[in-house]
């Protein structure tokens, strides 16, 4: 399964909102706080712009309006073009100011998950690691358990989202498992494991403070980076 990836930064989404089509700028009025709108706003800027890049189209404002990211029955995104279901799966996800789309034209499950490394409590840990997981962060040195945990808890936001569960399920029904890493910049192999016997397979990268996971199923090859409507070295 060939998956690509774009990135955007909340200072990348025009002011206006003439790149949004009628039925998104109703649900954008409806939402009473900044945040939400801004976190909405930049998701759309992304996925937009991916689902463009991906289907060659213009992605000139008015154009952008063609395109509608319509959510389904269960929230997971979906993308529509002039009201035709586009042959494209997608995964938003958004965290301080920035925003990550995962799209692919191969039918499966697709989930991505975008973070930023930040510390999280030991209850937090035992709340909602599996024993599996919570004895791998124990083995790891300390000054690196703060990355370990943030990379872990994004690949269980990918698979959930790739199941169309979100946070609905418990994120101890899903166990991540790493390859063979280093902290460092790249994409690195993980695999994410249902307790009903479901495995995706995916990567993690950092950059920074910023962790970005994709997971799949069928499995992905390593992603390809979506920028100005080219696709980049598979190395990126």
């Amino acid at each position: 399964m060939e998956v690509h990836w774009l990135e955007q930064s909340a200072s990348e989404v025009p002011a206006d909102d003439s790149w949004l089509s009628a039925n998104e700028v109703v649900r954008l009025n409806a939402m009473r706080i900044a945040k939400r709108r801004a976190d909405w706003r930049l998701g759309r800027w992304t996925a937009k712009q991916a689902v463009a890049a991906q289907l060659h189209l213009s992605a000139d404002l008015c154009r952008l309006a063609e395109i509608e990211i319509r959510p389904q029955t269960s929230g997971a995104p979906q993308a529509f073009v002039n009201n035709l279901r586009a042959p494209l799966d997608i995964s938003i996800s958004h965290r301080q100011a920035m925003g990550l789309c995962a799209i692919s034209s191969t039918e499966g499950a697709l989930g991505c998950d975008l973070e930023f490394v930040e510390t999280h409590s030991d209850e937090f840990v035992r709340d909602f690691f599996t024993v599996e997981e919570q004895r791998l962060i124990a083995e790891t040195p300390e000054a690196d358990r703060i990355w370990l945990v943030t990379v872990l808890w994004s690949a269980k936001e990918s698979a959930l989202k790739a199941l169309g569960e979100g946070l609905r399920l418990d994120t101890r029904s899903v166990s991540v498992r790493l390859g063979e890493y280093r902290f460092g910049d790249g994409w690195h192999p993980l695999q994410v494991a249902r307790d009903v016997g479901e495995t995706f397979h995916g990567w993690w990268s950092m950059a920074g403070d910023l962790v970005r996971t994709i997971v799949s199923s069928p499995a992905p090859g390593l992603p390809v980076r979506l920028r100005n409507g080219h696709f980049e070295n598979k190395a990126d």
